[in-house]
């Protein structure tokens, strides 16, 4: 996996406009402090399944959870040193911001049609896939595992949308617990 994506970086002009210099090494500073995201963010998903009632995960809820983990997480400076090794060069930093875009357009194009009907399966199945699709582009912020985890919750999205059968619950259950699992072992990295 690693070669493949050196060799995409060493031709790729999408790589150059976003401010790789060929034969730069990637080197992933803060997965401890993505880590720390996810398993903020998992357990977010799992308070907010549980107290999610019509909406499936309570928005609410979620919203503040999402907001503050923000602010707390990237936005104090004791918790980004504790957690960060140091800066992401240019490139990592246009790529997370590449990625997040990705993931608000994805969640438009899967699950933006299901607001007019209030689907809320839909709208936070397709919010689901577009953030599992988005720790692709992410493996260049934070390195392979990025991939690893992509593989999971994309499967796992997929399963919820394709068979209605299996309970949202469920789905977004171990959504939340692959993201804290994963975030447990990227904050144990060192």
């Amino acid at each position: 996996m690693n070669t493949m994506w050196q060799n995409w970086l060493a031709v790729s002009r999408l790589a150059a406009r976003l401010g790789y210099r060929r034969g730069e090494p990637l080197q992933f500073l803060n997965q401890r402090l993505c880590g720390l995201w996810l398993i903020w963010i998992g357990a977010v998903i799992l308070v907010s399944t549980a107290l999610g009632g019509a909406w499936l995960i309570n928005p609410i809820i979620f919203g503040l959870g999402y907001v503050g983990g923000m602010a707390v997480i990237f936005g104090m400076p004791a918790v980004t040193q504790r957690f960060s090794d140091g800066p992401e060069s240019r490139f990592q930093a246009n790529m997370g911001t590449l990625a997040i875009v990705l993931m608000f357009v994805l969640m438009a194009l899967i699950a933006g049609r299901s607001f007019a009907t209030l689907d809320f399966r839909t709208i936070w199945l397709g919010a689901l896939l577009a953030t599992a699709l988005h720790f692709i582009p992410f493996a260049a912020v934070h390195g392979p595992p990025m991939f690893r985890l992509a593989i999971p919750l994309t499967i796992n999205a997929l399963v919820g949308l394709l068979v209605p059968a299996v309970p949202f619950m469920l789905i977004a259950v171990i959504d939340g617990l692959i993201k804290l699992g994963f975030g447990v072992a990227l904050v144990r990295r060192k």
